[in-house]
């Protein structure tokens, strides 16, 4: 089967989480500027989860540019990325809500950490069903950056039981390691 509605469905799933990630932002009690203050937390929150939610389509649609047929192992594995990344909103708005708490930014990795896991199970239904041959395969290769990232989520969620800003940190720091789209996949469609 095409890959369509799978594209659709996702962009339309992931549209939605980030409409609902911005409507946890509240307008602050006051009209003056000093009243922002009491948001620094929750759209820094915002922020996080909606350049997370951004890599997370970003890539996907890198990924999706290299397969041209479906079946069903991939339909459900797109489904359990989607199932985690829709957790998000709750895990952001927690952690907006008791910023530096122990469990809100553990959860928050933890949420990660499984959206992760379930990106390359898609990442491996698609290449178990286009062949090691497949552009996906030669694009991942290793997958050194995939593998680094659930190891600094797994820290970040023990960090969170010690110190919670080292957890927020090494969430940006995987940020802005996924910031820029996957390239690998680019140079692969481009040769």
């Amino acid at each position: 089967m095409g890959k369509a509605r799978l594209e659709a469905f996702s962009d339309g799933v992931i549209a939605v989480i980030i409409t609902i990630i911005v409507l946890e932002l509240r307008i602050p009690r006051d009209a003056g500027l000093a009243n922002l203050w009491e948001l620094a937390a929750p759209f820094l929150s915002y922020v996080l989860s909606f350049v997370f939610i951004a890599i997370y389509w970003n890539n996907h649609h890198h990924m999706l540019h290299t397969v041209e047929r479906v079946n069903g192992a991939i339909l459900w594995a797109n489904m359990h990325l989607l199932f985690w990344l829709s957790l998000v909103p709750f895990a952001t708005a927690w952690m907006a809500e008791h910023p530096f708490s122990t469990w809100p930014t553990s959860l928050y990795g933890l949420i990660l950490v499984m959206a992760a896991f379930a990106y390359r199970l898609l990442q491996g239904a698609v290449i178990n069903f286009h062949g090691k041959q497949s552009l996906l395969a030669a694009a991942v290769g290793a997958d050194v950056k995939g593998k680094a990232s659930i190891v600094l989520y797994l820290a970040a969620i023990g960090f969170a039981f010690v110190q919670t800003w080292v957890s927020i940190s090494l969430y940006v720091i995987v940020a802005c390691m996924w910031l820029i789209p996957d390239r690998r996949i680019e140079r692969v469609l481009n040769r």
